[in-house]
Order: structure tokens, then C-alpha cells, then sequence
């Protein structure tokens, strides 16, 4: 449901499937696959390249040679250690991943979609000591913008999260592969 009122104000209301997936390895372990297939986005070689105004196409190569499995880490946060000091035991780390060349096809359309993009991941251990990784299914956070061409994009999201947890040896929610 969008509303638009004579404020200015734009609310879009919309429904988002949080996927949580078993994964069938202990919590490091997973978590070290995971860091190795998607690598640190590293801010110091694109820095350099719009210093020297080497254009979208330099962006691009550099992109698909650091994002080997599509994606990249941009921000990672270790709970634990804070939340520890309030007696939490989880194990968990929250990250921000994506691929800002796959979000420029969307912002270019609507720059509010940086909201969603890049992606926000968990990896946890639950209270049976099961491995978890949590994502919202892309294509349900893009399609709100009702636009098409975004929502296009964030059906391929899906389809390229399906193929990192096929690498990952993890189960793949059915609702990445429905549209595939």
C-alpha cells in the first residue's frame, strides 16, 4: 500500500520473507567460508580509481575481480564482545554485503533503494547451537519501489544469493529459486 499525503510524506507499506537458513557446519566454520567467498570490498582501490578518473568500466573489471561469488563485505560486526558486557553468549556477526555495480542499476532509477542495498546478513548460533545465516529476500525488499527495473534487479539478487549458498554447501530457500 503506498500513500502519498499533502505533506510530502510517501509511505509504502510491504511485506519482506526473512530467510533463515540451518546451515549444516559450526558457526566459525561457516563464517570462514563465508569471508573467504565474499571478500572486503576494498575502499582503498575504488578510492583510487575515481582519484584518477578511471570511469565505470575500470569500476566494473575491479569489481567482478574482488567479488568472485558476486558479492562483497562492506561493514562487519562481531556481537558478541559488546553485547557480552550485557551477558549475551550468542555467537553472531552481522554484516552489510552487496555489489555496488548490481545496486548503480537500480539507483539509477531511485536512489532511496540504498536502504536495502547493500544487503544485511547474519550469521548466529541459535539457542540448540545450530548455525544460522538470516537475509531478507532481495527481491521483496525491491519490488516496494514498484518500479520494474528495480524489482528486476532484485530478482537477480535472489537468483545470485541461491548461487553463493549453493557454494556455501547451504540449503537454498525455495522463494530465491522461484523465479530462476
Amino acid at each position: 500500500m503506498t500513500q502519498q499525503t499533502d505533506t510530502g510524506v510517501h509511505t509504502v507499506t510491504h511485506e519482506v520473507n526473512r530467510l533463515t537458513v540451518a546451515v549444516p557446519a559450526p558457526f566459525r566454520e561457516f563464517r570462514e567460508r563465508y569471508e573467504r567467498a565474499v571478500p572486503p570490498f576494498d575502499a582503498a582501490r575504488f578510492e583510487r580509481l575515481v582519484e584518477d578518473g578511471a570511469g565505470w568500466d575500470a569500476v566494473l573489471r575491479a569489481t567482478a575481480e574482488n567479488a568472485p561469488h558476486d558479492f562483497l563485505i562492506y561493514w562487519s560486526f562481531e556481537a558478541m564482545p559488546l553485547m557480552g558486557s550485557a551477558g549475551d553468549r550468542w555467537l553472531c556477526v552481522e554484516y552489510l554485503m552487496g555489489n555496488h555495480t548490481i545496486a548503480q542499476r537500480m539507483f539509477r532509477h531511485d536512489p532511496a533503494v540504498l536502504l536495502y542495498a547493500p544487503l544485511r546478513t547474519a550469521i548466529y548460533e541459535d539457542a540448540r547451537g545450530t548455525t544460522r545465516f538470516a537475509v531478507d529476500q532481495p527481491s521483496t525488499r525491491f519490488s516496494s519501489f514498484a518500479d520494474p527495473r528495480i524489482t528486476e534487479v532484485g530478482l537477480e539478487l535472489d537468483r545470485k544469493l541461491a548461487a553463493l549458498l549453493e557454494h556455501l554447501d547451504a540449503p537454498v530457500p525455495a522463494e530465491l529459486v522461484t523465479h530462476r
